[in-house]
Parts: structure tokens; C-alpha cells; sequence
């Protein structure tokens, strides 16, 4: 078993809180340093209550599906002896409602392209890799969305 943390941090400062005009601006902190700035969506929260330029909750759950999908294609590409050049996905997640008629993010579509070195594997075999890479994913097996690959 593994734990993952992160902390999120947001602070009211001088914003006047119970008219709703402050800030959803914060920031996630990660163990290794790192410091993302988010905000909620300027789909959700518009701007400038939103800061528009910062990640949001919902790119960032397109992104961790996308890039854990990635490093068990990278993976399992390697295990069969295939050389992966680059991989480059422009995903995108779809937010809709859902069967219960809640908002939800119901649909994530990958789209990678990949470079390989030397004579390219099949399509047959990219597609293998891909239903296998969906499979091991830890983000896909963790969420009700229906993710696919074009």
C-alpha cells in the first residue's frame, strides 16, 4: 500500500468573503517542492474570481488520467522492446451531466501521438499497448469516467 499527499493552501487575505467576491486562486504543494498555482474553472467561477492562467481541478484530473495512462504505455512499449522517441497527448474531458443528472467529468478522450525509433510497431500492437496501459492505469481504475483512445 502507498499514501500520496498533497496541501492545499488558500487564504482569504483582505477579501470581503460573504458576498462571494474573493479569490479561488490557491495553490497545491507537492512533497518534492513543487507548487502549483490553481483556481477553480473560469467555466465554473468566472473571471476575475477564477484565475483563468492557473490549473484547475478538472485539468488536472485530464492530466493524471492522460499522463499515468503514458507512463504505462512508456513502460510496457519498453518491455517489448519498442523505442518510444515522444509521446505527446492533447486529451481532453468532457463535462456533462451524468446518469443521476450531476455534473461530472463522464467522458475523457486521449489522443496521443507517438514517435518511435526504427521500423514503428503495428497498429495492432499500439492498440494492445494502449487496452493494456488503460488496464494497469491506477487513475482509470480509480475513477467512474469512460476514457477512450483515438
Amino acid at each position: 500500500m502507498s499514501s500520496y499527499e498533497a496541501e492545499i493552501v488558500w487564504q482569504r487575505g483582505e477579501q470581503n468573503f460573504a458576498d462571494g467576491r474573493y479569490s479561488r486562486g490557491h495553490e497545491w504543494r507537492f512533497d518534492g517542492g513543487q507548487v502549483v498555482p490553481a483556481s477553480s474553472s473560469p467555466h465554473v467561477v468566472r473571471v476575475p474570481y477564477s484565475v483563468a492562467e492557473n490549473v484547475d481541478p478538472e485539468e488536472a484530473f485530464v492530466a493524471a488520467i492522460s499522463s499515468c495512462h503514458m507512463l504505462f504505455f512508456l513502460n510496457l512499449a519498453q518491455k517489448r522492446g519498442i523505442v518510444v522517441d515522444a509521446y505527446r497527448d492533447a486529451a481532453i474531458g468532457h463535462m456533462e451531466k451524468n446518469a443521476a443528472g450531476r455534473m461530472a467529468m463522464t467522458r475523457v478522450v486521449l489522443r496521443p501521438r507517438i514517435a518511435y525509433s526504427g521500423t514503428p510497431p503495428s497498429a495492432e500492437t499500439v492498440a494492445e499497448i494502449h487496452h493494456e496501459s488503460h488496464e494497469l492505469c491506477f487513475i482509470a481504475n480509480s475513477v467512474t469516467t469512460e476514457i477512450t483512445v483515438e
